[in-house]
């Protein structure tokens, strides 16, 4: 398997399930795994010295820890421009998964699954496809490898996405036929259709960027002085569907979901546990919290996303095969852990891309059904309050949003009615923009977000 994105939740959830089936005697499939831009440089430099080694802290809602030796991943990949290794792995007959982890605004998607052209980095990318060299998307660097691949007949491969974006298989795979289309390779576009598959895939596990503090309890509990380790919740969950071009491994034999159809796991994941993840982010961040353990514990901000799965989301996912009230409190549950120290900062990230595919879907089906939508509002309002603290400069972190342009979000806080300059915005809203039932209930739900700021001085 060749994996591209070498951070944290991938160390922390796919390579632990290969490791997993390595250690019950399966060796038959390994990692090689890299980036394709020149991040996280400490950290791939500790992998490549330590073999691709490194150590996974769980720790339980208790505060129980356990270390495990982490031995899945074969070779660090180093990168480099041309991304020469990544392609060379991903073009070896023996590479029969590609898979990566990407966030959901890497994916330059609009409201209607078209790439965003106006992301400079996209379109040097297609500039860079059509002269036949890499780039610094995941569509370039998966253009290069198939294109690669092709040339070298090494056969089918599946394309396997890490991530939370909402069928992610299928939006990923449009994404990368509108490139192919877009560089005009038509040959690499018929070859990619008739020899990959995408399966979509649901990924959970809560996993913190690593501090000092987790390279410091690995070493006085194991000894190994691991310069790249990870730490995660003790919760860990996988389902794919079973749809694999070039054969796979038997993840089913370490507690991976192998099935037909993933979309009601990813629906109850991506808008109970993700949706209500940001809403204590946000209101946490409002609240004068840095980490989510605290807005969890919080019975204010817990009651926010409590009302919000409860009487917005459930409703909507309706039968399910899911317990959704049990995943309820096994997810609130899941973020008191505090001895994860999630931050907010870290989870508050990219609103842009997690209000159209957490947030709007439940909105829009509320409103379908002429249900009450109070509780679902809170979120977007919440997100308008914390984006006007980084409007006026007043957060205690630093704000990352791939899908916002800096100054539409200024240009939407410094409006004469910054309600209704949010809810007008189509990337964020669809075709729900400037209806006047979004309107109202947002605005009615910024009252509440103000008066409960107000409460904490």
């Amino acid at each position: 398997m060749l994996h591209i994105g070498v951070g944290a939740f991938h160390r922390a959830h796919q390579a632990v399930y290969l490791h997993r089936l390595r250690e019950r005697g399966d060796r038959s499939w390994e990692i090689v795994a890299g980036n394709i831009r020149p991040d996280m440089a400490d950290t791939i430099a500790a992998l490549v010295a330590q073999d691709g080694r490194y150590t996974l802290e769980t720790v339980t809602p208790a505060g129980e820890r356990h270390y495990e030796r982490i031995l899945s991943i074969a070779r660090i990949v180093p990168c480099t421009p041309d991304l020469a290794g990544l392609v060379a792995a991903g073009a070896d007959p023996m590479t029969r998964i590609v898979s990566f982890t990407v966030t959901e605004a890497g994916y330059y998607l609009d409201a209607k699954d078209r790439l965003d052209l106006g992301f400079p980095e996209l379109a040097a990318d297609v500039e860079a496809a059509r002269a036949g060299r890499p780039g610094s998307t995941i569509y370039g660097a998966l253009a290069a490898i198939l294109r690669a691949r092709k040339a070298a007949r090494a056969g089918p491969v599946t394309l396997l996405n890490c991530d939370n974006l909402r069928h992610n298989g299928d939006r990923s795979r449009a994404g990368l036929m509108q490139f192919l289309g877009l560089i005009g390779d038509e040959a690499l576009q018929a070859w990619v259709d008739a020899n990959t598959v995408s399966p979509n895939a649901m990924v959970d596990r809560i996993t913190p960027r690593p501090t000092p503090q987790v390279a410091e309890r690995v070493h006085a509990a194991t000894g190994w002085p691991d310069r790249a380790p990870v730490t995660a919740e003790s919760f860990m969950q996988w389902v794919i569907e079973d749809r694999f071009s070039a054969g796979r491994p038997a993840w089913e034999t370490v507690g991976v979901q192998m099935v037909d159809s993933v979309a009601p796991y990813e629906e109850a994941k991506i808008r109970i546990l993700n949706a209500s993840h940001s809403c204590i982010a946000w209101a946490g961040t409002l609240a004068g919290t840095s980490y989510i353990h605290e807005g969890t514990r919080d019975p204010a901000i817990r009651r926010l996303a409590f009302d919000y799965i409860t009487d917005g989301v459930i409703p909507c996912l309706t039968p399910s095969p899911i317990d959704l009230h049990a995943y309820r409190d096994v997810v609130l549950e899941r973020f008191g852990n505090a001895a994860i120290r999630d931050t907010n900062q870290r989870v508050a990230i990219d609103g842009f891309s997690k209000i159209p595919g957490f947030i709007a879907p439940t909105l829009r089906e509320g409103l379908a059904r002429g249900a009450p939508i109070d509780s679902v509002a809170m979120l977007p309002a919440l997100f308008l309050a914390y984006l006007q603290r980084w409007h006026r400069g007043q957060l205690p972190h630093t704000y990352e949003d791939q899908a916002m342009d800096p100054a539409v979000g200024h240009a939407i806080c410094a409006a004469e009615d910054p309600v209704a300059a949010f809810c007008a915005d189509r990337s964020l809203w669809g075709s729900l923009a400037e209806d006047p039932r979004l309107v109202a209930a947002v605005r009615a739900a910024s009252a509440r977000v103000h008066a409960f700021v107000a409460e904490r001085g």
